[in-house]
């Protein structure tokens, strides 16, 4: 058995300055204090939560690192917004089994909120059933998304825009909490032009077994191709036809 964990958390990519009363200057110390903070309590909780697996490794059947078990953690996921005081960061931890992801627990401790899945078991928020809607085109769609930023950086900005279009509606939600949505029947497509396994592992079992699909902006089904869209599956190859690599 072995364990992915996030332990890139830090300062970089955080805003220099931030709206607010406090001269530039100040408000730059202040966010690289909050992002050291967010480091720091992401390397705690990322060697936590390694410990964690490594004790009950025995009864996973693997205690040499070789076995097909993998923990997949993210201790915080949407480390900019945990900066900023938006309280929909998440920790994620995905199983994968033999390549495949068998379990996801998405949690989103500020607000006390909670989805998970298991394979063949269906996908829950806060202990309640849910699944994806039935909206099956595009122009009743509503999109959730990144960021205009993080689309142009891959210079697929005009990609994305023209996907929002088509829409019915978007809303830039970003992180984690734009895929749940998905799955809970409010939004019908959530996307990132570059991510990490660890960002999507937990996330893809939630929506497939929500009953949406998942794949990366190749069309592959996969939460390592290094981007990811989710949604219903009835919109999914038309999504794929604007953003599609």
């Amino acid at each position: 058995m072995s364990t992915v964990v996030n332990t890139s958390l830090s300062a970089s990519g955080t805003p220099a300055s931030a709206e607010g009363s406090c001269s530039p200057a100040a408000t730059a110390a202040s966010t690289a204090t909050a992002a050291d903070s967010a480091a720091d309590r992401g390397d705690r909780a990322a060697a936590a939560l390694a410990d964690l697996v490594a004790k009950h490794a025995a009864s996973h059947g693997a205690d040499d690192g070789a076995g097909p078990r993998r923990w997949i953690i993210d201790p915080i996921d949407g480390t900019k917004s945990y900066v900023r005081g938006i309280p929909t960061w998440t920790t994620l931890i995905g199983l994968s089994v033999d390549d495949e992801v068998t379990v996801g627990v998405v949690s989103m401790p500020a607000l006390n909120k909670r989805w998970w899945a298991s394979h063949g078991n269906g996908a829950f928020a806060d202990g309640r059933r849910i699944h994806v809607s039935g909206v099956d085109a595009l122009a009743d769609s509503q999109m959730a998304w990144s960021g205009i930023e993080d689309w142009d950086a891959v210079g697929r900005l005009d990609a994305i825009v023209a996907l929002g279009r088509a829409c019915w509606r978007t809303r830039g939600i970003g992180d984690s909490w734009q895929y749940m949505l998905v799955a809970e029947g409010s939004a019908e497509i959530a996307l990132d032009p570059e991510v990490s396994v660890w960002d999507l592992a937990a996330i893809m079992i939630v929506i497939e077994e929500a009953g949406g699909r998942f794949t990366d902006l190749a069309g592959a089904r996969t939460p390592a191709g290094g981007s990811g869209i989710a949604t219903n599956g009835l919109v999914h190859e038309a999504a794929l036809g604007f953003v599609g690599r």
